[in-house]
């Protein structure tokens, strides 16, 4: 794909990105369901911390297009291997969790993670904008261009540092307030949370290694030992 059009990609998904992050922050307070509580605000939510991750990785992914349209190839070296970390490591395993697993569960039983209460609050379009359409993007990010992945072992320490951050943040917002971030949660003792934490933070490292193979899959490796 040509520069210039990567460049444009790249701009509008950001664009993108930081509506949605913008529409969901906005989200009136008291119009919230009693299900919902006020401490940590919307970041106690991996969806919407997922929505900033979205909407830096493009932002760093345009700044590399642009770099690279001016040509300040040295600069966009740098930000290239940035954008590559970014994707491999955050952008493409947590977004494909978040629609997986949102969906999975909707399905099996809707009030464990989104509360038909929500209905009234966050409008149709934006729940799939958060839900969904984060997949589709992430697979035509794969298919726009190479992305050069970390060793093995980085990757997998850098994405379960990322999941212990935020398994401590719900841990501690249950401290303080006596309430889990989802619903489902109360549903288990302490060692069955421990192994739906366990669990799917193995799944989340699949999806880390699925990204990889597509990524292997869809560019041959001169494409990937060029990528910049």
């Amino acid at each position: 794909m040509e520069i210039s059009t990567l460049a444009t990609y790249h701009c509008l998904a950001f664009v993108w990105y930081f509506f949605v992050a913008y529409s969901i922050a906005h989200v009136k307070t008291e119009e919230r369901p009693s299900e919902v509580f006020l401490y940590g605000g919307q970041w106690k939510y991996l969806t919407v911390l997922n929505l900033v991750l979205q909407a830096v990785f493009y932002g760093v992914s345009f700044l590399a297009d642009v770099l690279r349209l001016i040509k300040k190839l040295r600069c966009a070296k740098c930000i290239i291997s940035s954008r590559d970390l970014l994707f491999s490591v955050l952008a493409f395993p947590v977004s494909t969790f978040v629609c997986v697993s949102f969906w999975t569960l909707y399905t099996y039983n809707r009030e464990l993670v989104y509360p038909k209460s929500l209905d009234g609050v966050i409008p149709l379009w934006l729940n799939h904008a958060m839900h969904t359409a984060v997949l589709p993007f992430a697979l035509l990010e794969l298919l726009a261009l190479p992305h050069r992945y970390p060793a093995k072992k980085k990757g997998l320490i850098l994405l379960g540092f990322v999941a212990f951050l935020y398994i401590s943040w719900v841990l501690w917002i249950y401290s303080v307030t006596g309430e889990w971030v989802y619903p489902l949660f109360a549903l288990f003792n302490p060692p069955g949370l421990a192994a739906f934490f366990a669990g799917s933070l193995a799944i989340i490292v699949a999806f880390y290694n699925f990204g990889e193979f597509l990524n292997r899959m869809i560019w041959d490796f001169s494409s990937l030992a060029q990528c910049t």
